[in-house]
């Protein structure tokens, strides 16, 4: 019994040592390989492992190399790139700069020693718009005419305190002290024009005209038209009329010619019509109109009466 017992005991241990070897066999082994081959990739896989990584450095490298190259050439820094420096208050641009596309600013101005240049091939329009993006005003800039769109325009004098002209859809004012007309033609109003004076310059002539309809001055206080070194001369194709009508008509002159006056006839005697003495008195009609008449010892204004009948 004893010696049995001491057998069935060895053979138990020889089982348990057995298993232990056999389970470390199996933590050491992959399946289905040798147990002597090292863990990892083999074949195909390993050699795209490698190619991916030596891609993805060529990709970095280029990369990298691109980035550089930009830097260069737009030349970026820490204030700004190129021409371009960013401040705290906006943008300063040196040189010519060139926009394809609208540029919204708030304000654009030149450095103090240059002037402020803007140059297109076609126009250069200048648009303001309100809160809700309604266009208020416009400045447009083309080959055959400058238009400005807004409700008034206004021009200042340099330092912006005195209105030098404003313009509106009613009406057109000038408030300097001398506008002045160079062109050859003068200039040509369409409608009334209101002034305090009409002044030509040294050595040349004013002229006033209207060729196809009236020309008229009024002023509430009097009209003066004086020619300080010079003839004045009020001329029409018709009528020429003076008229006050509360006042006088004052001729104040060394000399007063009334030129073309016809001359009356007698109506008894028509031969002494056709002397010519070289005095002659000057008659006037009940309706106004004034004729010559020779001077006698009395007046010849009753024999001569026959002319008013032509008036």
């Amino acid at each position: 019994m004893e010696q049995a017992a001491t057998l069935d005991i060895e053979t138990l241990k020889i089982t348990q040592e057995q298993f232990i070897l056999a389970s470390q066999s199996l933590h050491l082994q992959r399946p289905g390989g040798n147990a002597g081959d090292p863990a990892g990739l083999r074949g195909w896989r390993k050699r795209c492992l490698y190619f991916f990584l030596l891609l993805l450095l060529v990709t970095m490298i280029v990369n990298l190399a691109l980035t550089v190259w930009i830097i260069k050439v737009m030349n970026f820094s820490v204030d700004g790139m190129g021409n371009l420096v960013l401040k705290r208050d906006g943008i300063r641009l040196e040189g010519i700069s060139e926009f394809l596309l609208p540029l919204y600013v708030n304000e654009i101005q030149s450095r103090r020693d240059s002037l402020l240049v803007l140059r297109s091939e076609k126009n250069v329009t200048l648009n303001a718009r309100n809160d809700q993006g309604h266009l208020t005003g416009r400045l447009s800039v083309g080959p055959e005419a400058v238009e400005a769109q807004c409700q008034r325009l206004e021009v200042r004098s340099k330092d912006g305190r005195q209105l030098l002209f404003t313009a509106d859809e009613e009406e057109v004012t000038m408030t300097t002290k001398r506008f002045t007309v160079t062109g050859l033609e003068g200039a040509v109003f369409g409608h009334s024009v209101e002034t305090p004076l009409i002044q030509a310059r040294a050595a040349e002539d004013l002229k006033l005209e209207s060729p196809t309809r009236t020309l008229s001055m009024e002023a509430p206080r009097g009209v003066e038209v004086r020619a300080a070194e010079g003839s004045l001369k009020v001329s029409g194709r018709k009528d020429l009329r003076l008229e006050s009508t509360e006042g006088e008509i004052l001729l104040d002159a060394k000399t007063i010619q009334l030129a073309g006056l016809p001359l009356g006839v007698y109506t008894k005697s028509p031969d002494r019509a056709s002397r010519r003495p070289s005095v002659y008195e000057v008659c006037v009609c009940p309706s106004g109109k004034i004729y010559l008449s020779p001077a006698e010892s009395s007046s010849t204004c009753q024999a001569m009466s026959n002319i008013c009948l032509w008036s």
